[in-house]
Formats: C-alpha cells, structure tokens, sequence
C-alpha cells in the first residue's frame, strides 16, 4: 500500500488525488487497528475518519504548511492544502477498509467455531416434547 501512495503521490490529476486520500485514509485506519487490535470496525472506522477530517481541516490553518517547510516529510501526513474532495476519498478508502475488516473477523470466527462459511449451523434444538 505504501508503494502505491507512493506512486500515485507522483500523479498531478483528479484520479491520483482521489486515489492518494483512500490510500491515506486506509493507512490510518490500519494504523487505528495496529495500535489497538480489539478495536471493533465501526469504531475503528469512526476513530480514522475522525483523525483525516482533523488532519484535513487543519489545512484551513497555516500550521500544516509551517510544519511541512520546517520538515519536509511531515507534508505526506499533514498535507499543506484543503480540498474538500478529500473528504470523500477519506470516506471510501476507510469504507473500504472496513468492509475488509468485517469480512476478516467474521472468517476468523467461522475458524475458531469450525463452521463452514457456506453451511450455516443448526439452531439448537431443544427436548422433544
């Protein structure tokens, strides 16, 4: 993933800026599930949506900028110019994530129970009367 924001970092057009916010919005919602693993998906998503809205707001302000002239690598993080399309590369790249997440979690419980994801158990029965 990393090598692809990367690539895409060096594109100039609508499709690349879209592309590098999901991208960037996956990787802080992988970051939210890195630091705290047991975290359930909706919240992780929240947590992540809520960071790259911030992130992205503080545009608005000069800091982002002042920061990323005094270290040039803190402009891949912080950026140094809103664009409210980026808000909804955001949303698609965490929705993304966590669709993927869902499904993941719900595979693993599928392996620890022993059930088949395409055979659904029985509910159980109880004394036959």
């Amino acid at each position: 993933m990393l090598v692809t924001g990367l690539v895409v970092s060096r594109g100039d057009d609508l499709v690349a800026d879209l592309a590098g916010g999901a991208l960037y919005a996956a990787l802080v919602h992988l970051a939210v599930l890195l630091v705290a693993p047991r975290t359930r998906p909706t919240t992780a998503a929240g947590t992540a949506l809520g960071v790259c809205v911030v992130v992205e707001l503080a545009q608005l302000t000069d800091v982002p900028a002042a920061v990323a002239t005094a270290w040039p690598p803190a402009a891949y993080v912080l950026g140094t110019t809103f664009v409210a399309t980026d808000l909804a590369a955001y949303a698609a790249g965490v929705g993304v994530v966590t669709v993927v997440d869902v499904l993941a979690v719900d595979v693993l419980a599928r392996r620890r129970t022993g059930r088949s994801a395409t055979v659904r158990a029985e509910p159980p029965r109880g004394p036959r009367t």
